[in-house]
């Protein structure tokens, strides 16, 4: 989940895997699968590398898990 700002300031998490759609009217308007749209404060690039690092990290933890998870136990 990224955090994301809307129009007044406030923050809130948003699943990134539920996006469909982003688009910049100018403001950035973010369009889920399930229908629901959020305006945000954050432009399609900012958005973007919020995703790619939030996926990043995702994989760094699965991949230190898969490595604890292969040391034998002494």
């Amino acid at each position: 989940m990224i955090f994301v700002t809307k129009l007044d300031g406030k923050q809130f998490l948003l699943n990134e895997q539920l996006i469909e759609t982003v688009t910049e009217t100018p403001d950035t308007v973010i369009v889920l699968s399930n229908g629901h749209s959020y305006i945000v404060r954050e432009s399609m690039k900012e958005l973007q590398t919020k995703i790619l690092e939030y996926n990043r990290n995702q994989r760094r933890r699965m991949q230190r898990r898969r490595q604890s998870d292969e040391e034998p136990l002494t």
